[in-house]
């Protein structure tokens, strides 16, 4: 499995193939995170224009670890055995930092529903991941 070979991001920046099974799952959850804010950004925005304060607390409420933990007990279910490992090895991952706002029950299941994210974005499995977007948070949205 390559990374980013979908996006086009490698052959720009002239990036060399990497196997993703070989990531941290913290390194999963780190461009999970930073993926997941982009589309639920963009969702809100396509809602129609808003004063940015009101954009960002609707955002911020979606982002959030509670709120990933949430969708995580949602989607837990749709989950193949892949995408549920995925999800385990990042939510068993010893972190050194901790949420500000979340238990560190909520914390660690929101980092690993991060590096699940990471995961379907890094093997182009965008669709997938919008899915279960959408199943989770959809009702909030």
């Amino acid at each position: 499995m390559s990374v980013l070979s979908v996006s086009g991001i490698e052959g720009f920046f002239n990036i060399k193939d990497k196997d993703i099974r070989s990531f941290s799952p913290l390194t999963l959850a780190y461009i999970g995170d930073a993926i997941y804010e982009v589309v639920i950004r963009t969702i809100i925005v396509e809602k129609g224009n808003a004063p940015v304060n009101k954009l960002h607390h609707k955002a911020s409420s979606l982002v959030k670890a509670t709120a990933q933990k949430e969708s995580m007990e949602i989607i837990l279910p749709l989950l193949s055995s892949e995408e549920e490992a995925v999800f385990k090895r990042g939510r068993n991952a010893k972190s050194y930092t901790s949420a500000k706002n979340a238990s560190i029950i909520d914390y660690r299941i929101a980092t690993g529903f991060e590096a699940l994210m990471g995961y379907l974005y890094l093997t182009g499995k965008n669709e997938r991941m919008l899915e279960l977007i959408k199943a989770g948070a959809g009702s909030r949205l």
